[in-house]
């Protein structure tokens, strides 16, 4: 399993805004190339995302489905890239002095050839890829207008 952890500047209900907005996941995710669409319950549990990831034309198309939902600290969700696979992924968010928070996020492949092939490859992938994802998210989290 891939774990990487960042210490943000903004408060978890900032952040765990941008989490609800399933319309952001393209600018944040990592190799999410297109959103299509977003359930409108979402982020409760058994809403989906619809995505597109990868470089066109080799992009695959499949969907992300809220597994678990405890605003603002915590979001898993199972995220499809058939042929390539399912992950499941989590967010924690725990709160820090200062109006700052730790963001984790874990991920394992589940199911698929990604799965059969875990090895340290793929976990180093992963770890860089989310790495980016939580700076990206960062970003967003940081710098876009909040009302709460």
């Amino acid at each position: 399993m891939a774990i990487v952890e960042k210490v943000i500047d903004a408060p978890p209900e900032r952040i765990f805004d941008v989490l609800a907005d399933g319309w952001t996941y393209s600018d944040w995710v990592v190799g999410t190339a297109h959103v299509r669409g977003v359930d409108d319950s979402w982020p409760r549990v058994g809403s989906q995302l619809y995505h597109r990831a990868g470089p066109w034309p080799l992009s695959l198309q499949d969907a992300s489905t809220v597994l678990a939902c405890e605003a603002p600290h915590r979001l898993v969700l199972r995220a499809g890239i058939w042929p390539a696979g399912e992950a499941i992924i989590s967010f924690t968010l725990a709160p820090l002095e200062g109006g700052r928070t730790r963001v984790r996020i874990g991920e394992d492949f589940v199911a698929g050839p990604l799965h059969r092939l875990r090895n340290k490859l793929n976990d180093v992938v992963l770890h860089l890829r989310n790495q980016e994802s939580l700076n990206r998210l960062s970003d967003i989290a940081t710098r876009r207008p909040w009302h709460r």
